[in-house]
């Protein structure tokens, strides 16, 4: 069993019908108990990353959560979720994460210029802050979460931040939107992607499938 942790932020039920289609059983749970219970966590999210932390903090579901992890137990993190994982984040004003994985949250700069439609032959225009839409997976270090994930792959991604992480090794994949940001990250257990994998077809369920198998 699977729980997918319910801290009031984050489209729950979507991502627990994601999980049942890629042969996983899973449960929305705002209960510590659960949590030691089950074989892995998915930590989903969508909104701000301060009102995240303080949600969690309010259903005491950080030390859980930093226990399990810290004892093996698989956990995903999608979206606002991944960007928890990390030691802080600048969206509005300075806020502390889980600290999980070394690195901080920013914010896209909108000050970048890129082609538009992505032709050189267009004139640049401003980067649209949020990433809204599909975008490719550049895979920088397959492992068991990206198998079966072909380098090039489409997901869909709404988030106006991403992650910096400090060391590079936890970067599994890359995506280019005015710059190359991580977009799947792993380390041990632990693993992250700031695309929403319940809203990317196919390639999104192969990841979630992977999870299940873990």
């Amino acid at each position: 069993m699977i729980a997918i942790v319910d801290y009031g932020m984050g489209n729950l039920r979507n991502v627990q019908k994601a999980v049942e289609r890629a042969g996983g059983r899973a449960v929305i749970t705002a209960e510590a108990e659960t949590l030691s219970a089950a074989r892995g966590v998915i930590l989903p999210g969508v909104g701000a990353f301060g009102d995240a932390m303080q949600n969690l903090q309010e259903r005491r579901l950080i030390e859980p959560l930093r226990r399990e992890c810290a004892a093996g137990k698989p956990l995903l993190g999608i979206c606002l979720g991944m960007q928890l994982l990390f030691e802080e984040s600048e969206e509005m004003g300075l806020h502390r994460g889980l600290g999980l994985l070394p690195g901080r949250v920013v914010r896209f700069p909108s000050r970048v210029l890129v082609s538009e439609g992505g032709s050189p032959d267009l004139p640049p225009v401003p980067l649209r802050v949020p990433h809204i839409g599909w975008n490719q997976l550049h895979i920088r270090r397959p492992g068991p979460l990206l198998a079966g994930v072909p380098d090039g792959s489409y997901v869909y991604f709404v988030h106006s931040y991403h992650v910096l992480p400090t060391d590079d090794a936890i970067v599994l994949a890359t995506t280019d939107y005015g710059l190359d940001f991580a977009s799947v990250v792993g380390c041990g257990n632990l693993f992250g992607v700031q695309f929403h994998p319940e809203k990317s077809q196919e390639v999104g369920l192969q990841i979630l499938r992977n999870f299940v198998q873990m």
